[in-house]
């Protein structure tokens, strides 16, 4: 099992010390660093600014939201960056939700599976440096007339000016639902899990071998494919109190990251055998009531999705975790936290 750094997004600016954070990580011998966006700062700019002054370690968007840009913008960016990083980069892409899409970024929503196995063709056609073309039911490039819009009609495929480190980067699919999970083991060469545990691992594995049994034959094997998946780390004695670290976070998705009926991150909970906290935690965060939202999270949903107590306890809970299909735990922490992790886990 691999470790990587995970630095999300920003608040109200850069978080103090990243640069500090990163260097530690890559001499610990953590394998990536992950940035992330929402709608605030950007996943690209940080990862360049913070990669320029590493080495070694992989260079891992978690994620790029795809309706934020086309797949040729994604694509460009991915090629930059890995051009910058001497073949470093791992470009996590996911569709994020409807509020955010069309809220946002002024972007229809519906059928989001089909537009992620769209932009994924575009952008392998990119990568490879191959002449764009796609007749796809949402994308289509060149432009041609739809939603009311004319085409000049002097729209051409053109081949990307700039010529690949490697004729593909890995792409990993960020996903919560059946659906979406068979997606990624289908036309992806990773998948980030959100809210993934090892004590229910069949729900995943099971979406993950629908996928794995239309894989192409030219995409990655199979041993190769990558789950990254975010956990939090809490070392403390006191498990209420490292619990209730990790509380708001998880209120916050469920109750409040998606619209009543269409929260993706309420369904991931609820599948764990939550299904009941879930309701309780959204309608009170709804309400307008978070602190006892919060306060509804119980510690044994914590347990199942972090890593929280004494070393000793989150050595043995680990063993889990290794025995599942996660390939790269992504952690974040400070300096104690993170030598602690490479020492348990590298």
């Amino acid at each position: 099992m691999k470790l990587g750094l995970s630095l999300g997004y920003w608040g109200k600016g850069q978080p103090p010390g990243q640069a500090a954070q990163v260097a530690l990580a890559e001499e610990l011998g953590y394998d990536s660093i992950w940035t992330a966006e929402a709608y605030g700062s950007d996943a690209l700019t940080p990862l360049a600014w913070l990669g320029a002054s590493t080495e070694r370690i992989k260079l891992g968007t978690g994620i790029v939201q795809m309706s934020a840009r086309t797949p040729t913008a994604t694509a460009m960016a991915a090629m930059t960056l890995d051009h910058l990083s001497n073949g470093r980069m791992m470009l996590g892409l996911g569709v994020s939700g409807p509020q955010v899409v069309e809220g946002w970024y002024g972007q229809p929503y519906p059928r989001p599976l089909a537009r992620t196995r769209e932009y994924f063709d575009v952008l392998r056609q990119v990568i490879a440096r191959e002449k764009v073309a796609y007749d796809g039911a949402q994308i289509q490039i060149p432009y041609v007339d739809r939603y009311g819009m004319k085409s000049t009609g002097l729209g051409k495929s053109l081949r990307s000016t700039l010529h690949p480190v490697r004729e593909q980067i890995p792409l990993l699919l960020a996903a919560e639902g059946p659906k979406n999970i068979a997606l990624s083991a289908e036309i992806a060469d990773g998948w980030i899990p959100f809210f993934y545990s090892p004590h229910d691992p069949e729900f995943a594995q099971n979406a993950l071998e629908e996928g794995f049994a239309k894989r192409a034959a030219e995409r990655l094997p199979r041993e190769q494919f990558e789950v990254a998946c975010p956990v939090q780390v809490i070392v403390s004695d006191d498990l209420e109190a490292a619990a209730d670290w990790i509380r708001p976070f998880i209120a916050l998705y469920v109750g409040g990251m998606g619209a009543k009926g269409a929260n993706f991150h309420f369904d991931a909970v609820a599948r764990l055998g939550y299904e009941e906290v879930c309701t309780r935690i959204q309608d009170l965060y709804l309400e307008g009531r978070k602190d006892e939202a919060t306060a509804a999270v119980p510690l044994d949903l914590v347990e199942k999705i972090a890593l929280i107590g004494p070393k000793e306890k989150i050595r043995d809970d680990l063993a889990a975790w290794r025995e599942s299909v996660v390939t790269t735990l992504m952690v974040a922490g400070d300096e104690a936290t993170l030598r602690l992790m490479a020492e348990l886990v590298l």
